[in-house]
């Protein structure tokens, strides 16, 4: 009952009104700066927006690009996060490419990046319903689909667009509708350190961390084994050292971290709450973790020992506006998301895992999700 009234509270936040697509800025063509890319995830037409990032951390937007699909939302649609997950827009540095998701038109785009400057160069179909993770690791591409069933469909980056892999597509086996309601939409897809294996969080559909095998060619196994999570409702994750994965699991508002051995097994689990509501999306900057309640308008932050013990150093790391869900990091700065009042609040980095307001980035459509940094 207490996890239950614990995620109960992500349906408490205030209904969300969408605005309209903004007009193109100018961008600058650019090479060095850091770019933060940020998506609006709007019903009538899904964009991305690009900011460049200052010499004291603060953004400023540069540009907006239309992803040429329309954005969605989880059931009942009154949450802080309409896409119910972590990495609905993945940056990859090496092929200079931005994917993100559209779940509203079941499709995944592309774009070419130039600095702060964004050349759309595919749209296609993501093989299921309501695509709301993408996993990169080298030239493989697996996205999250959410809805009904759920699935994980492959691809293969060639230059800056994304080629299907026949017969890549591997169901979850799960029983949601479309859209899914967001308690139980799966909630991030990504690979392990070496790429060898891929990982799917179910939140409270089953409570589990599926592990796929990757083979050679870029299909998975057949199923995934399925690991019970420690505590309730495990929904992001990122690695720790020694390829340890860190899960934040939102029904005890908690980071586990586990070992992953041979055959895709999570074995010796070792938690830490930080006491607050919801605790869902995970960010690692060096030897930090910080997390985002959503709940509780709050960031924490933890250590993780050698050993694997999370340690919570901040319970309240620092508040932002309602709703805080994605967070993405460049260049010693935190950029946290906030679904309800659709801004990008502005953190500086200190020493231990402290984190000091320097801004927020406002006008952007509540109901956003998705952040990446360059």
């Amino acid at each position: 009952m207490r996890t239950r009234a614990i995620l109960s509270a992500l349906a408490g936040a205030a209904a969300l009104l969408l605005v309209g697509a903004q007009p193109a800025l100018a961008g600058h063509g650019g090479g060095d700066r850091s770019v933060v890319f940020v998506q609006t995830n709007e019903l009538g037409g899904n964009r991305i927006a690009v900011f460049d990032q200052g010499a004291d951390g603060r953004l400023t937007q540069a540009g907006s690009y239309p992803t040429g699909g329309l954005g969605g939302a989880a059931l009942p649609g009154t949450e802080s996060d309409h896409l119910a997950s972590q990495g609905s827009l993945a940056y990859d540095a090496g092929h200079r490419l931005l994917i993100a998701v559209n779940a509203g038109s079941n499709t995944v785009s592309t774009f070419h990046v130039n600095g702060d400057r964004l050349k759309l160069t595919g749209v296609l179909d993501s093989g299921g319903q309501f695509p709301a993770s993408v996993a990169v690791h080298d030239r493989l591409v697996y996205v999250l689909n959410a809805g009904g069933a759920g699935s994980v469909q492959g691809y293969s980056i060639a230059g800056h667009r994304l080629v299907p892999i026949a017969d890549s597509a591997r169901s979850l086996g799960l029983a949601n509708t479309n859209p899914p309601n967001f308690l139980t939409s799966p909630g991030q897809v990504g690979f392990t350190p070496d790429g060898s294996e891929l990982l799917v969080t179910t939140k409270a559909s089953t409570s589990s961390i599926d592990v796929f095998a990757v083979g050679p060619d870029g299909r998975l196994s057949a199923a995934p084994v399925v690991n019970p999570s420690a505590t309730p409702v495990p929904f992001a994750f990122t690695f720790g050292s020694g390829g340890r994965l860190v899960a934040g699991e939102a029904g005890a508002s908690s980071v586990t971290t586990y070992a992953l051995a041979s055959g895709g097994t999570l074995t010796d689990p070792k938690s830490a709450t930080d006491g607050q509501a919801a605790l869902c999306w995970i960010e690692r900057v060096g030897d930090v973790y910080f997390v985002s309640n959503t709940a509780s308008n709050n960031l924490s932050s933890f250590a993780v020992s050698a050993s694997g013990q999370p340690t919570l150093l901040q319970a309240v790391a620092a508040t932002t506006n309602a709703g805080p869900i994605d967070l993405a990091s460049s260049g010693g700065y935190l950029y946290a998301e906030t679904g309800v009042r659709g801004t990008v609040d502005e953190f500086q980095i200190g020493a231990n895992g402290t984190l000091t307001p320097i801004g927020s980035v406002a006008g952007l459509p509540p109901g956003l999700e998705g952040i990446a940094a360059s």
